[in-house]
């Protein structure tokens, strides 16, 4: 047997651990134990003559090896791709009417026709206003091109992106600035009803009279520099100002030695993900990760067969996903791909246009960006005749919506891809010729350089292939750990460097995967992560609320939506309107539920915690769902 002969004898080593975390380490031990005891692990000549699939029943695959993992940091990667195809349009941003080649995203030329690098340009300004590396850096805000300008500049000077959800509010945005200590914040002045600038000064009154790069707060001791994207404010720095001090020779110079230093491996971005459950975490990732996930998405898609033509994206991603900046920004400059951004957020016309005005080729969406773009009234008068494929991740995707966009919008070449931020997204996905079938049942299968396992975590053992279990992940994708929690990070990522992913999956023969669960407290709205426990602390404050529970009840759009079912204390009354009403201003829009029922009880186990599961269908069955 070519892979791990006498593997079942994993259930025996893991006999007598105790809890998740002792089973863990257990299985670590035994994972270990495995190899000195004959079992044989498959050498890359192997698994480069074969599709990566399992054998001998059980439920593990490991992804080709045959090309070598790429060791550039981001900043070299562009500095390739510049050199390589210097004409070709690197960034369309469609709202604000750039326009950029390769060549112009990295080289500017100045009225005194001397070159200067507009990405080295800005990167030079963040180390000349006080940055340095391993500095954290936030950008809040949609998707605009400040937004790539900040990701590929802070890559270049070794300072570390930390990706803010635009739609958080003052208590969310303090939790996530303090959680990873934020130097500097980047933001426009409003989007839409979202001013920025008067949410900062929520928690931080002192910026109105700061004198600019010189903040001192209380709440928010890191935080020193506040920049401006596209208005004077009093205490902050102009975005423009700030490029504009990176120009000069000594800066630039300065700039250039401290790139002397910078590693494939250093961190390079923060997000903010669930974790295991409760708070959000800051999942920490290297330039390496994020590289080499977009050059092996890319290869998956047979990027490196296209034409200039075909090969432009459209992303109506948001890019403080980690699907928006690594499949879109850093696949794009990976491959020299375009990258269109067709509006600030998600908007279904908006990206029908994109398509038909700029002739896209592929587009990326959640299963909801999906349906929202097939239900546009005017569907048929777009010509989508250039599309050929693109990626569809971040939930669920029902079979039927899988088909509707293979035919209707003429994606032979769709992707179905699963990942998870910790491990930089994308671990499984499909060859963009495998049967309509595959795509519509299951998320593909493993990607080169990882690789994948599903336990049955109450034998203790490899679950057997077709038979659910948690689904591990292990290679060069894994985060480097949670900003700051080690403890969090030891629970997710084992002594063996196996990530528990926390979803239920199962595999096939073929080894494609499907998953069908998640063991984790989390919902999943729309491709938005809803943390219940978050949202729990936060009822929880409300003066009328004894008792609340958040669970995801399912949704033919969204995939899932929130429900709230609120026990109120003794004597007190109030309505649906008076509780969202209190969320308004607090807490995200898409955090604020679409369902608020009032309880009197729960189901319960014997021992007295509650039975979510039963609760959610206690409340599909309540709301006719």
């Amino acid at each position: 047997m070519a892979v791990y002969v006498g593997m079942l004898r994993l259930g025996r080593l893991c006999a007598g651990s105790s809890g998740v975390l002792g089973a863990r380490a257990a299985l670590s031990r035994s994972w270990q134990e495995a190899r000195l005891q004959g079992v044989r692990f498959l050498s890359s000549r192997e698994v480069d003559r074969m599709v990566s699939t399992p054998i001998g029943g059980l439920s593990y695959v490991q992804g080709c090896t045959k090309k070598h993992l790429n060791s550039k940091t981001v900043g070299q990667c562009l500095e390739t791709t510049a050199q390589r195809v210097p004409e070709r349009e690197a960034l369309v941003v469609l709202h604000e009417d750039v326009r950029l080649t390769f060549a112009q995203l990295k080289e500017e030329v100045g009225p005194d026709l001397e070159t200067s690098k507009w990405v080295d340009k800005a990167a030079s300004g963040l180390l000349s206003i006080g940055l340095c590396k391993g500095d954290r850096l936030g950008m809040w805000g949609p998707n605009s091109y400040a937004w790539v300008l900040m990701q590929l500049a802070t890559a270049q000077a070794g300072i570390i992106l930390v990706s803010v959800n635009p739609a958080y509010q003052a208590m969310e945005l303090e939790y996530v600035l303090k959680k990873v200590g934020c130097k500097a914040l980047v933001f426009p002045k409003q989007f839409k009803t979202q001013q920025y600038y008067n949410v900062l000064k929520q928690i931080c009154p002192e910026v109105e009279n700061a004198q600019p790069g010189a903040l001192k707060s209380q709440r928010l001791p890191d935080l020193t520099t506040v920049i401006s994207v596209d208005a004077p404010l009093p205490g902050t720095l102009l975005l423009d100002e700030v490029v504009a001090a990176g120009s000069t020779r000594q800066h630039l110079d300065q700039l250039q030695y401290n790139q002397q230093f910078l590693s494939c491996h250093d961190p390079i971005n923060i997000q903010f993900t669930s974790g295991t459950t409760g708070s959000p975490k800051g999942a920490t990732l290297s330039h390496y990760n994020i590289v080499n996930n977009s050059n092996i998405l890319g290869e998956r898609l047979k990027l490196h067969e296209k034409t200039p033509e075909q090969l432009r994206m459209i992303l109506p991603n948001p890019l403080y996903h980690c699907l928006g900046s690594v499949a879109g920004t850093m696949m794009c400059l990976m491959y020299g791909a375009t990258l269109i951004l067709a509006s600030p957020i998600f908007n279904g016309k908006k990206a029908l246009e994109a398509i038909s005005r700029e002739r896209g080729t592929f587009l990326y969406g959640t299963p909801t960006m999906f349906v929202d773009i097939l239900n546009q009234p005017d569907f048929s008068s777009y010509d989508i005749s250039t599309m050929c494929g693109g990626v569809i991740a971040g939930s669920p995707a029902p079979p039927e919506l899988i088909r509707a966009i293979i035919n209707k919008i003429n994606m032979k070449d769709l992707v179905v891809a699963y990942g998870t931020t910790e491990n930089s997204p994308v671990t499984f996905a499909h060859f963009p010729e495998d049967t309509v079938e595959q795509k519509a049942e299951s998320v593909g299968r493993i990607m080169p350089h990882t690789e994948a396992r599903i336990m049955n975590m109450e034998a203790g053992t490899l679950a057997k292939l077709n038979t659910p279990g948690e689904l591990c992940i292990r290679g060069y994708c894994v985060m480097l750990g949670y900003w700051g929690e080690p403890q969090k990070t030891e629970e997710a990522v084992d002594q063996d460097k196996w990530y528990w992913t926390g979803d239920v999956a199962t595999m096939n023969e073929q080894g494609f995967c499907k998953i069908v669960g998640r063991s984790k407290d989390m919902i999943i709205r729309g491709g938005e992560n809803i943390y219940p426990a978050e949202l729990e602390d936060f009822f929880h404050t409300h003066p009328k609320v004894q008792e609340v529970q958040v669970v995801g009840v399912k949704d033919d759009r969204m995939g899932e939506e929130i429900c709230a079912c609120i026990r109120l204390k003794d004597g007190e009354e109030t309505t649906v309107e008076e509780i969202k009403a209190f969320c308004k201003g607090k807490i995200s829009h898409f955090k604020i539920p679409k369902y608020i029922v009032f309880v009197t009880n729960y189901p319960l186990t014997i021992s007295g915690k509650i039975q979510k599961f039963k609760l959610r269908e206690q409340m599909e069955r309540h709301l006719n769902l």
